[in-house]
């Protein structure tokens, strides 16, 4: 049996290339990021370089203010809180409502123990499997529109996730044993007591990330 394969647009594959880049600090806001100088390092047109900025602008990974060329946005203390307060928002209330069915998602389960799995990799290896903790939680509600509000927000929760691990503010104990209690208390169904150890779990990465970003 063929399985099926995701196929890539140029636009798409230019666009990945760049975040990978912002991500991971090599492409800073000290430089400009112009359609001239997307076209001529990924060999794409015009068109296709725009395209790819625009996409990261719509991300909040790029900013572009009028008749200027687009820079990686800043990510400052104010930034950091901001974030984090979104994600405290949607996820605190889907972990509620997981706790009153006491539905512990499979898919979280399996990402919290890769974290453990991960830890002999490197700090950044954390990061993929922390995203899909929250994700698995996230997903778990069902709710198609919530996921997608969780989805614009992915790619700044992922740069913070990054910029917590690059600078080792968390090790993978720590935020292992703080997954595992909030998927202890959905078991349990103590929907108050999932939400504020998510709450706690939040603050913790928020204010480390903040601080350091300050200095």
């Amino acid at each position: 049996m063929t399985r099926p394969i995701a196929t890539k647009t140029v636009v798409d594959a230019v666009t990945d290339d760049l975040r990978g880049r912002i991500l991971t600090g090599s492409l800073t806001s000290a430089e400009a990021v112009t359609e001239l100088e997307i076209a001529t390092t990924y060999g794409v047109a015009r068109p296709t370089a725009k395209a790819a900025i625009e996409k990261l602008v719509g991300e909040n990974l790029l900013v572009r203010g009028t008749h200027k060329s687009a820079r990686v946005a800043r990510l400052g203390p104010d930034s950091v809180r901001d974030i984090y307060l979104a994600r405290a928002y949607l996820e605190s209330e889907i972990l509620r409502r997981l706790a009153t069915s006491r539905a512990v998602p499979e898919d979280a389960v399996r990402a919290n123990a890769d974290i453990l799995a991960a830890a002999s990799s490197g700090d950044l290896a954390l990061v993929e499997p922390d995203l899909r903790f929250h994700t698995g939680l996230v997903e778990a509600a069902g709710n198609e529109r919530i996921a997608r509000m969780y989805s614009s927000l992915m790619s700044e929760v992922r740069l913070c996730m990054t910029r917590v691990q690059s600078l080792h503010l968390l090790n993978s104990e720590s935020i292992h044993a703080e997954h595992s209690l909030i998927l202890d208390a959905v078991a349990a169904g103590d929907a108050e007591g999932a939400a504020r150890i998510l709450d706690r779990h939040l603050a913790t990465a928020r204010e480390r990330l903040a601080e350091a970003l300050g200095e």
